[in-house]
């Protein structure tokens, strides 16, 4: 019984010294994370990077943030991006159009895709140049990033996978499939491009662009960007481009092929007249 009632004393003590001092706890707190940021070690300022996802965003840890993209190390700035997007303030837009000018790929195509989420059109655009290929890079809207961004798009890459399949069967097309497990054959593929990936986050824009993006990826030289610009002609869907589908029923990867007739098939019977509710 003695030794309950010295647990009790000893709480009891710790209790109240904690409430007496609440401003000595803060600024610990506020210590170790500012420490952290800075750190030589760039894991430790990643995990202050990811940490400060957990707290409200408002005029003290806004400084903070905008400072560690400044950072040296692209893993670092990455987890800011992914700090923003955790947010989904608008207030991180300014924020985040900082990162979309990041001279690595993975920094700027971090930060458009959070962006794009949030409906900015800055993202869009970026995006959309992206998918366009390096021969419009030159004349396309952030020309400069975008041909960095170019740089890995040859490359497998999860940087979209979750935010791709994300945004893609939000809102079924009536009288379709919503492409999901197509989505996901694609994306998980280790052969599968980058370019692909940013193709299918953005599908469903209704960015007049779009259109030509998706005509011109039908024929790029990475099957999963003709597979999935054949996924978005069925989803979005473009009635348009049917006809241009017809040279990928002979194309050489069976997951192009198959995409093809299914999306050509699928808008065959979009033009259909509904059937009469009985």
């Amino acid at each position: 019984m003695g030794n309950w009632i010295s647990i009790v004393i000893v709480l009891g003590t710790t209790l109240a010294l904690g409430q007496s001092s609440p401003p000595d706890m803060i600024e610990k707190c506020w210590n170790l994370l500012n420490g952290a940021a800075q750190d030589k070690n760039p894991d430790v300022r990643k995990d202050a990077a990811e940490s400060l996802s957990l707290m409200p965003l408002n005029d003290k840890t806004v400084p903070r943030i905008e400072a560690m993209l400044e950072d040296r190390d692209v893993a670092v700035r990455v987890a800011v991006v992914t700090t923003l997007g955790d947010t989904k303030s608008k207030r991180t837009i300014p924020l985040l159009r900082k990162a979309l000018a990041d001279p690595v790929p993975e920094v700027a195509l971090s930060a458009a895709k959070v962006l794009y989420q949030l409906h900015d059109r800055e993202a869009e655009r970026f995006l959309l140049s992206v998918v366009s290929g390096e021969s419009k890079a030159s004349s396309s809207y952030l020309s400069s990033e975008t041909r960095n961004a170019m740089r890995m798009l040859h490359t497998p890459s999860k940087l979209f996978m979750h935010a791709a399949i994300e945004a893609i069967g939000l809102v079924p097309v009536p009288g379709l499939g919503m492409g999901i497990s197509s989505a996901q054959g694609i994306l998980s593929n280790p052969e599968s491009s980058a370019r692909a990936s940013v193709l299918l986050l953005i599908s469903r824009s209704p960015d007049p662009a779009l259109a030509d993006a998706v005509a011109s990826s039908l024929y790029a030289n990475e099957w999963s960007v003709r597979a999935a610009a054949a996924h978005v002609v069925a989803t979005h869907p473009f009635p348009a481009l049917r006809e241009k589908l017809v040279p990928l029923l002979d194309d050489k990867k069976g997951a192009v092929r198959l995409r093809a007739a299914a999306a050509y098939i699928s808008l065959r019977q979009l033009k259909k007249p509904s059937a009469p509710v009985r």
